[in-house]
């Protein structure tokens, strides 16, 4: 993370040298290209990487299952909804752009649960309904993308994508506040996840009480995935790879919460510092890094899970 935290307050159209970087981040010589346009871009990339890992930790904890990503199920596609409606129906200032992304990703959930639950929770027809519903919601956001003024249709195709692109200290102290609070708020519960993720008897013997202990990791897991979509669009696949490949590193026997969000953090660092090299100078959204690197990830997923069955 640090590594490439600096290389990305280096890297842009001119090159600064790391004695630069620490001259500016010490306070002895200003500067507005490192401080005011790297450094929230730099920032950004790492928490919102945690971020995604961790919702994609909670989500995999809860269906017991790798592909259980709010990329996969739904979620992402129905904060990307809530947001669109933001921009196409209202003016889509920042605000909306949260509060819509927050109340999508919450209504395709509840829709989700509902549909899903059967008396009892089953992880495995979460994620296959999941996946249904993510298909209709893209379907949705792709009618209401096509049916938008050509202006406000070519921003959300755009902002679509995922990007970290201008990304500046303005946009950063609300949703670093929500997630800070939303990370706070599971560290006190992740003993009882852990505690779930060895069976629903256990945990119950064990004192925890799994109907509100799903309901919240579902508020915190859709929390934590809007908040990055009102600010940097859909990112894909960062949800889904980061838990499982911070497990194995880790050598959990679970999927662990702070694994998961080291590694989303150097999984969205990696890509961002990857888009912006890419066809430098135009720098790509993010997304699309993270699109191909998950997309490999996800046929090797596959491939294993049907090999397993």
């Amino acid at each position: 993370m640090l590594a490439l935290g600096l290389t990305g307050l280096c890297y842009g159209t001119s090159w600064s040298t790391p004695r630069e970087v620490f001259a500016v981040l010490s306070g002895a010589k200003p500067s507005v290209v490192i401080w005011d346009w790297r450094m929230p871009r730099v920032l950004a990339a790492l928490v919102f990487g945690a971020a995604l890992g961790v919702a994609g930790a909670l989500f995999q904890n809860l269906t017991r299952n790798p592909m259980g990503s709010p990329d996969v199920i739904g979620l992402d596609a129905g904060a990307y909804t809530g947001a669109l409606v933001a921009i196409t129906v209202l003016s889509g200032t920042s605000a909306q752009l949260a509060v819509g992304s927050v109340l999508g990703g919450l209504v395709v959930a509840a829709v989700i649960y509902l549909l899903a639950y059967d008396r009892g929770f089953s992880g495995l027809r979460l994620v296959v309904i999941g996946i249904a519903v993510n298909a209709m919601v893209t379907a949705l956001n792709s009618w209401i993308v096509l049916r938008a003024d050509l202006e406000v249709a070519i921003a959300a195709v755009g902002w679509s994508a995922g990007s970290l692109n201008g990304v500046g200290w303005e946009d950063l102290g609300i949703p670093f506040t929500v997630i800070g609070v939303l990370f706070a708020l599971m560290a006190t519960r992740a003993h009882a996840m852990h505690q779930a993720s060895l069976g629903d008897a256990i945990a119950v013997t064990s004192g925890v009480r799994l109907d509100r202990l799903r309901l919240l990791m579902v508020l915190v897991g859709v929390g934590c995935t809007a908040t990055v979509t009102a600010v940097a669009g859909p990112i894909a696949f960062i949800a889904l790879a980061a838990p499982q490949i911070g497990r194995r590193l880790a050598g959990a026997a679970g999927v662990p919460l702070l694994p998961a969000a080291l590694t989303g953090a150097v999984l969205l660092q990696g890509a961002d510092l990857i888009a912006q090299m890419l066809l430098a100078p135009v720098a790509l959204p993010v997304g699309v890094v993270s699109t191909a690197i998950g997309g490999c990830y996800l046929i090797w997923l596959l491939t294993k899970e049907v090999g397993r069955a």
